[in-house]
């Protein structure tokens, strides 16, 4: 797998470069000179190169430094890594979205003229009456508990008036 480089930390005098593949992080010193001495997390590592690799790195954070002299550059590392991770460029990630874009305006075009032809259509799915002359429906049945008071009747009613509690 190639080695995508990351910036990950910048110092005042120069950057650090971070290379992503996998599990492997490889992190290169801003110091141009050989024999630079590495830190990681506070132990010194056996490496003098300008290019200091971490194999098999577990996404923990650290703290990195390369010192040669009086001339020392430091960097907090927070890397995640995986080992099944697949790695995409961008004309990749861009043609995928174009492509779901396209196949979304392809399904509203096909939904928009599909629907277009039932528009003059009656629907008889949600109605069951028949439809020709309409019918007459019967007065509803007058309920016998709650008649209205006629004239004659007043009596009937006379000892309902409202009461004082």
């Amino acid at each position: 797998l190639p080695l995508v480089p990351f910036l990950i930390g910048v110092s005042s005098q120069g950057e650090f470069l971070v290379e992503i593949s996998g599990t492997t992080v490889a992190i290169t010193c801003p110091i141009e000179d050989d024999g630079i001495q590495w830190t990681l997390s506070g132990t010194a590592q056996a490496t003098k190169e300008r290019k200091f690799i971490i194999r098999d790195h577990d996404s923990k954070s650290a703290n990195l430094s390369c010192s040669l002299g009086d001339r020392k550059h430091e960097l907090y590392l927070n890397a995640k890594v995986c080992a099944n991770c697949e790695e995409l460029d961008a004309l990749t990630v861009a043609g995928i979205i174009t492509a779901d874009l396209l196949i979304t305006l392809g399904v509203l075009i096909l939904v928009y003229y599909f629907s277009k032809g039932r528009k003059g259509r009656a629907s008889s799915a949600g109605d069951s009456r028949p439809r020709g002359q309409k019918m007459q429906r019967p007065p509803p049945v007058p309920n016998p508990d709650y008649e209205p008071i006629r004239k004659g009747q007043r009596e009937v009613y006379a000892g309902l008036g409202p009461r004082g509690i």
